[in-house]
């Protein structure tokens, strides 16, 4: 890991468990920022953070022989957080992060510190952090404050024998409290990692949940005996919109070859399909537009540097500013929750145009004999119901504020609440997708012997080799529950590899 130019790919590969190596070359400015810190000292002067108090208390002037006190008290006060723990997978991308913005020597902290880190990732030492309590303004002081108060000793931490007293752990992986010098516990405080590591992981599922109901989708068209028509790569190059085109795109390489399409290119009595087919690249692509939009800004910051003050070693200057405040986390959060409930919300409409007659010219709820079964009835029940819980948390987090620290911070982003809702609301939507997988293939049964496109064919397959025809009700749980977790795995994505899909990098 480079810090400052670590790419997309490589947060989504530490999401996803990665080794995490920091490279080399960033030891001399880590050294050159902790020596700036020295020097500083030596001056006198008060330095805000260094040898005086935080927030309000910035006026109060700290004595030198109260320096490591003062960055140990700063941990154990502001490790404040309440709620569930913090997922570890979401906890270790907030030391990856941490670490990539402390090792850019902009920070003050000393190698030790920067190495405590690397260590923790490599021990398998997870801090346990609450998930509850950051507005996102002075950094997410609360969470990373927990995550500070394990590498000095405090508090607990999940390892590969289990969650064991911070103190505990570190000393089974040979490793001393560590103990925090001049600057170095308001370094680890500040910062946006808490609230860009929840983004980021969202992000990643929502670009797989983005790809899973492309095929979904193409897969509804087809039960639905749908044109591909509204796909045709011409109407969208007019609009210009990049998403849009390469959404049609997929779509429309999802469906070539298809016999059933082949079977109703001429003399359909239909003119047009309803918007949940037609206006598939229009949304899905618009969503995918806003996805990249939120990587971007989320790449910024993943390699940005976000404690405050900043050391520039050059000069031996201490400049105070605001790159803690996480609204750019904020409004990429928001961004992404959007795009997750819209990519939801259309699927469901899929899934209920499906098990309504006049609209897909279907079996009623996709049940051979409607009436004595129910078919695909609450199903499409439990997808609305999903959406609609979507629909709720989908309201804008970076709109809100509420002053804090006595007013000192009197505009705050939400940037925690707003990226910790968002796994949840790809959870739901990966549930919504699940369920159209399984009326869309039910849909494509009644179609035999004719068959979809080799892609979709081979989607159809993956999930009956799990769930067969549901030719008479029986407990649908078990149905929904592996059809979900072939979305969530990728599996529905894998099966139709033959078309590349777009990603949001």
């Amino acid at each position: 890991m480079k810090p400052g130019d670590v790419p997309l790919a490589d947060w989504r590969a530490i999401w996803r468990g990665a080794e995490v190596r920091l490279d080399p070359a960033c030891g001399p400015a880590v050294a050159q920022s902790a020596a700036a810190i020295e020097r500083i000292l030596a001056k006198g002067a008060p330095v805000y953070g260094i040898n005086t108090g935080f927030g309000k208390l910035a006026s109060v002037r700290i004595e030198a022989a109260d320096l490591a006190t003062l960055q140990r008290n700063i941990v154990l006060s502001h490790a404040a957080g309440t709620g569930e723990a913090t997922p570890a997978a979401i906890v270790r991308l907030m030391l990856a992060l941490k670490l990539a913005s402390l090792a850019q020597g902009a920070s003050g902290v000393r190698p030790a510190t920067v190495e405590m880190l690397e260590r923790l990732l490599a021990a398998g030492i997870t801090p346990v952090v609450p998930a509850q309590g950051s507005v996102g303004a002075s950094g997410d002081l609360a969470p990373l404050a927990h995550m500070a108060a394990a590498m000095i000793g405090v508090g607990e931490a999940d390892t590969p024998a289990g969650r064991r007293p911070a103190a505990e752990a570190l000393a089974a992986a040979g490793l001393a409290p560590l103990a925090l010098g001049p600057k170095e516990g308001l370094a680890l405080l500040n910062g946006t990692q808490f609230s860009t590591a929840n983004a980021l992981a969202a992000l990643f599922e929502a670009e797989g949940l983005y790809r899973s109901a492309l095929v979904t989708g193409a897969l509804s068209t087809e039960a639905a005996k749908g044109s591909d028509t509204p796909f045709d790569h011409r109407i969208h190059v007019l609009r210009r919109q990049p998403g849009q085109i390469e959404t049609a795109d997929a779509l429309r390489a999802l469906m070539a070859g298809s016999a059933i399409r082949a079977s109703h290119l001429k003399d359909d009595g239909r003119v047009q399909d309803p918007y949940c087919l037609r206006c598939q690249p229009q949304v899905m692509g618009a969503a995918l537009d806003v996805l990249r939009q939120a990587a971007a800004t989320l790449g910024f910051e993943a390699n940005g540097v976000s404690d405050n003050p900043l050391i520039f070693a050059d000069t031996d200057e201490a400049l105070s500013g605001g790159n803690f405040h996480a609204e750019p986390v904020a409004f990429a959060a928001d961004m992404i929750a959007l795009a997750v409930c819209e990519i939801g919300s259309l699927a469901e409409r899929r899934v209920a145009m499906l098990v309504d007659p006049a609209l897909s010219g279907l079996p009623a709820f996709l049940t051979p004999k409607p009436g004595l079964n129910s078919g695909f009835m609450i199903p499409q029940v439990t997808a609305a119901a999903l959406v609609s819980e979507n629909k709720q948390k989908a309201y804008p987090a970076s709109v809100d504020s509420i002053p804090t620290s006595a007013n000192q911070e009197d505009h705050v982003s939400m940037a925690a609440h707003g990226a910790r809702r968002l796994l949840s609301m790809t959870a739901n939507a990966t549930a919504v997708i699940g369920i159209e997988l399984l009326a869309a293939t039910q849909g494509c049964d009644f179609h035999a012997p004719l068959k979809s496109s080799a892609p979709l064919e081979a989607v159809r397959a993956r999930l009956r080799a799990r769930v067969p025809h549901l030719s008479d009700d029986r407990h649908v749980h078990p149905d929904l529950e592996a059809a979900n977790a072939l979305v969530r795995s990728g599996a529905v994505v894998e099966a139709a590899r033959a078309v590349a899909l777009p990603g949001v990098a």
